[in-house]
């Protein structure tokens, strides 16, 4: 049996950047959820202010998701990677590419902003006459109302994307990832004072809602993502390139960089579609039942793992498969892709454990005291983190395939994948009103699974072999370690009364402490399975901490 390549690359420098980009996502996606928070105790989660503001604010957010996690990464790190070697580095590349973008996107927000009505009705399933499933006209009025506040927000997603792109492209991991911290600031400040000032309104109805409670909840939304793009222009120099508007865009390899886009805004077209297709059937549940909102606060929490330790390991790794495909060395593009997912996977299979037998508690912290809600917002929680490993795993497969510059077989399984979850949605909208949002989240997690299957098998047509035995092995042994794990944490539950009403679903502060003290002792219980188990990951995790503690001595 070949022995198992070390998780840890052998600069370092790959653990380096990776621990810098950890340090900043923990700050913003901690920060992130505190805003969360702080809205979901503001408007609530259940009623008709929440879920159209939700539906509004997911415009921008949706094709930030997109440009972010696709069409720039795809395009964009690979290309200016090797017009690096160009004998001005690559900036009149940059320059023309940034400029173009800026264009393009100038123009698609305006249009958007223009749309917001059509768009709106286009998300949201509007009720019939003599039928209580879908939003009344007054709260789809709202939605519009936010969504012409909210729109703007594409403009600057997509700039805060394109120089994060060229800046991790160029090595400057940092700002990218402290950026959005900004971005939460904004928006808490903006919650807080919203609260100061009214306080003594009902936000469930959207009959209450005036202009000014439109604009300063939507506006300092959209204030915020602004921040946070402009951000990152002054730390444009550090790349080593001086910025100048250029607008001739031919000549220096951007009919390449437009072959490779076709495919990923064909993959966009579908995406959206599947996007689309969720949030009306979402808001089929109405304003009293779980919905966008709950979905999204759900799809937040998923996130957090995702972030913190998927998005900060595989991006480095990313610029460094980049250079190993563009070099046709597939054995370290091999190497480096089992080193990120054995990694990933010590960590994420942990998180994704901890979060499912924590979900009671964590969602009380959405939930404002009410018990029903916490365990239907709990049971869409759960749906959702049963496929945090394969959604992580399929994002590490698609930027093997960015990395050798293939953007067309992404665009493949991402149109497969998009509709398994459209066949999903519509089976989920036919389920009792009160159901709805966990068969939309359970739809989710089946699709990931399948496409990580699917994607797995492209590649290894790609690449004639993954080398995927180590990591299979490795992921047995987190699971068994997970089995005292997870019973240790289980028994915690029943001990703060997660199953019973208790301390443990008693917002906010009794179910902050909860989630903690259950995340600690599964921790505990886990770290010393692993060591008994003796796993290499773990050692490899393990070593340069206990070394920087024995330095400090």
């Amino acid at each position: 049996m070949s022995s198992v390549p070390a998780v840890e690359p052998p600069s370092g420098g790959v653990r380096r950047a990776s621990a810098f980009l950890a340090s900043g996502t923990i700050v913003s996606r901690g920060l992130g959820f505190v805003s969360a928070v702080v809205l979901a105790n503001t408007l609530g989660t259940v009623n008709a202010g929440s879920n159209t503001f939700t539906i509004a604010n997911g415009l921008p957010n949706s094709i930030y998701a997109i440009i972010a996690g696709g069409l720039l990464s795809a395009i964009l790190v690979p290309q200016i990677v090797r017009a690096s070697r160009d004998l001005d580095g690559g900036e009149k590349f940059i320059n023309r590419v940034v400029t173009l973008g800026i264009v393009v996107f100038v123009v698609i927000a305006l249009v958007a902003t223009a749309l917001a009505g059509p768009i709106v009705h286009l998300y949201a399933a509007q009720q019939e006459a003599g039928s209580a499933r879908g939003l009344s006209a007054q709260d789809v009025q709202l939605a519009t109302a936010f969504a012409y506040w909210c729109l703007p927000q594409v403009f600057f997603y997509a700039l805060y994307s394109l120089l994060g792109e060229v800046l991790n492209a160029r090595r400057v991991f940092g700002p990218f990832t402290w950026a959005p911290v900004i971005n939460n600031l904004v928006a808490i400040a903006g919650l807080l004072i919203f609260d100061a000032l009214f306080n003594s309104v009902s936000t469930a109805e959207s009959a209450n809602w005036t202009p000014g409670m439109i604009a300063l909840i939507a506006g300092s939304a959209t204030l915020g993502v602004a921040a946070q793009a402009i951000f990152l222009a002054f730390f444009w120099r550090r790349t080593g390139l001086h910025f100048r508007p250029e607008f001739r865009w031919r000549g220096v390899g951007l009919g390449k960089v437009g072959k490779a886009a076709f495919w990923t805004f064909c993959m966009i077209l579908i995406t959206q579609l599947a996007g689309v297709v969720q949030s009306r059937v979402a808001s089929l549940a109405g304003s009293h039942n779980p919905s966008n909102t709950v979905l999204r606060y759900a799809w937040l929490i998923f996130m957090l793992p995702h972030g913190i330790i998927t998005i900060s390991i595989a991006t480095p790794y990313f610029t460094r498969m980049s250079g190993h495909a563009s070099r046709g060395d597939h054995d370290a593009l091999r190497n480096d892709l089992s080193a990120s997912l054995r990694v990933i996977g010590l960590l994420l299979t942990f998180s994704s454990v901890a979060l499912i037998v924590a979900a009671n508690p964590f969602s009380a912290i959405f939930s404002k005291g009410s018990l029903n809600d916490t365990h239907a917002f709990a049971a869409v929680l759960i749906a959702y983190l049963i496929g945090l490993l394969p959604f992580s795993i399929v994002f590490v497969l698609q930027r093997v395939f960015y990395a050798l510059e293939d953007t067309r077989t992404p665009f493949l399984f991402q149109t497969f994948q998009s509709v398994l979850l459209v066949g999903g949605m519509l089976i989920s909208a036919t389920l009792a009103r009160p159901d709805i949002a966990f068969g939309v989240a359970v739809s989710t997690t089946v699709a990931d699974y399948i496409l990580m299957l699917v994607a797995a098998i492209l590649l290894r047509r790609r690449l004639r072999r993954l080398g995927a035995a180590p990591v299979i092995r490795s992921y047995l042994v987190f699971f068994i370690a997970l089995v005292p794990a997870a019973a240790a944490g289980i028994g915690l539950d029943a001990v703060l009364g997660a199953f019973s009403g208790g301390f443990a679903v008693s917002p906010i502060i009794p179910a902050v402490i909860s989630v903690a003290a259950i995340g600690a002792g599964m921790g505990i219980v886990y770290v010393a399975a692993l060591a008994l188990l003796r796993s290499p990951e773990l050692a490899d995790f393990a070593r340069p901490i206990l070394r920087r503690i024995t330095r400090t001595r």
